[in-house]
């Protein structure tokens, strides 16, 4: 789910190394925390501005770290990366040097939080549990680690058992709550071209609903006629009958059975009409 109203923030360029492989102008995490002292105690103005990119900067790479934790598919890890970037900005905005502890012990949780946000409220397309989203991320890095070890299918059931500790039925339960994340479309077709989509397979909605509540108050009222006129209404209505067949069943004239019938429908009407 692409992330929206949120500025991209880029990683900066690599440095150049120097003769040994090291990067030649690489901050040492010491440095990166004076930096934020520097922030902190600067007035607001384009000289604390500046400071504030430079710190964001040289903490990017821990943003990208932590993004890479939850083993999300290719196609959203960049999304992963900008929330993070996010919960990064939020930490060097917020963070506040003099309760005396290093930026990272404050920056990971507000990050990981952050990061934890997004994949609760925005990437499920059906409400999930949220121990089952835990259980789900916890298979999917499983799954990363199975396949960085030669299992081309991620694992086996069992294998997932084994490296996670989570029982198999909930493991069964967290791959099956993927469909959850990324439903497929109505209008997926099967394997051949010409097959129906989903869609198709849909039914409609079945007309004779309308006639269910008439037919639960017909039914309370039926038993207030008398025999004969419950034996006409249902050789006229059910087995579809003429008058003329019905009298000659009943044994009456084809005028009884049509007073009858009026009669026998003006009554039920009346009472429908008035519950």
């Amino acid at each position: 789910m692409p992330l929206t109203k949120v500025p991209r923030v880029d990683d900066p360029p690599a440095p150049p190394r120097d003769t040994t492989g090291r990067r030649a102008d690489r901050a040492p995490s010491d440095e990166n925390e004076e930096l934020l002292h520097r922030m902190a105690a600067c007035p607001p103005g384009q000289e604390r501005e500046a400071l504030r990119e430079r710190a964001v900067r040289a903490f990017l790479p821990v943003a990208r770290r932590l993004a890479r934790r939850y083993g999300a598919p290719i196609d959203s890890r960049e999304d992963l990366y900008q929330v993070a970037c996010v919960g990064l900005v939020k930490a060097v905005n917020r963070f506040d040097p003099r309760y005396g502890r290093p930026f990272l012990s404050y920056a990971v949780p507000t990050i990981d939080g952050e990061l934890k946000r997004y994949l609760r409220d925005c990437t499920w397309d059906a409400h999930v549990p949220r121990s089952i989203q835990e259980k789900h991320r916890r298979v999917r890095r499983a799954q990363e680690e199975m396949t960085r070890a030669g299992h081309s299918n991620g694992g086996s059931v069992p294998d997932l058992h084994r490296l996670t500790g989570i029982e198999e039925a909930e493991v069964r339960l967290a791959l099956r709550a993927d469909q959850s994340r990324n439903p497929l479309s109505m209008d997926t077709r099967r394997r051949e071209e010409d097959a129906p989509s989903l869609a198709d397979a849909v039914g409609d909605e079945d007309p004779m609903l309308d006639r269910v509540v008439d037919r639960i108050a017909l039914k309370s009222l039926l038993p207030e006629l008398p025999v004969r006129e419950r034996r006409i209404l249902a050789l006229y209505f059910l087995d579809s009958m003429s008058q003329r067949q019905v009298a000659a069943v009943v044994g009456i004239s084809q005028m009884q059975v049509s007073r009858l019938l009026e009669k026998s429908c003006d009554f039920l009407r009346r009472n429908l009409l008035c519950d």
